[in-house]
């Protein structure tokens, strides 16, 4: 079991909730004369020395944006790849989850995945459903203007049977009705391999994140990297549009 150790001499709490965008697989490989699947390959082994990570800093939730719904565009090659890739750890890495204690979820449109991939993704939520260190949330197939529409969607069908008044539609309301229902917002979203912007991500759930990107490549993310982004969060002062001290 992996132990919590945190962060010495900095008394203040770790962000309960942290996002990273998992950028970088490509030029890290491309860097190194390989090609692209190695550098997804070597990604996809990220994902572990993140979530561990997480457990050790005592972080509870951690959201990893791992396809988005515009990689659908990629080369076929290399989507198959990556979802060889995605098959591979929800059959491989079910009992780790189980022994660590984390919990997994799925955010994102499934229809688009094939059948045998959605049916190891519900096989893996619902083994791993009562674990509760760390909360390990998968973007797939994901977009945050398609999830905001999505719940928009919903609500208005709700309108138009008449079970809701528009005017009874809130932020919460949509909240509720968005992938992310019962999952408190992000507090810190990492991005690395040094772009800087958010890609569609958590769009809605970002509002009051605290962003810091990192040059550092996904598949040289290590726990350092981690804890030192984590140290950068604290030195911030969130005053959620109030005014500063």
């Amino acid at each position: 079991m992996i132990e919590a150790v945190p962060l010495h001499r900095d008394p203040a709490p770790p962000p309960v909730h942290v996002a990273i965008i998992m950028d970088g697989n490509g030029r890290w490989a491309r860097a190194r004369g390989l090609p692209r699947t190695a550098g997804h390959k070597r990604g996809a082994e990220a994902v572990k020395t993140a979530a561990e990570s997480a457990m050790q800093l005592g972080v509870q939730y951690l959201t990893l944006f791992g396809f988005s719904s515009e990689n659908w565009k990629r080369p076929l090659a290399e989507i198959s790849d990556l979802m060889g890739l995605l098959r591979y750890y929800l059959r491989n890495e079910l009992n780790y989850l189980r022994k660590q204690g984390i919990r997994l979820r799925v955010i994102g449109e499934r229809k688009r995945l094939a059948p045998d991939i959605v049916d190891l993704i519900e096989t893996a939520e619902h083994q791993t459903v009562d674990n509760y260190r760390l909360t390990l949330i998968i973007a797939l197939s994901y977009g945050g203007r398609e999830e905001i529409a999505d719940a928009s969607r919903r609500l208005a069908e709700r309108v138009a049977a008449g079970l809701l008044r528009p005017a009874d539609i809130d932020e919460e309301m949509l909240s509720e009705n968005l992938y992310t229902a019962d999952i408190p917002d992000p507090d810190l979203l990492i991005r690395t391999s040094g772009e800087k912007r958010i890609s569609n991500f958590l769009l809605w759930q970002s509002a009051y994140a605290e962003f810091v990107f990192v040059d550092t490549p996904w598949p040289d993310f290590s726990r350092e990297d981690f804890a030192e982004a984590l140290r950068e969060f604290r030195r911030r002062e969130r005053r959620y549009g109030a005014a500063g001290a």
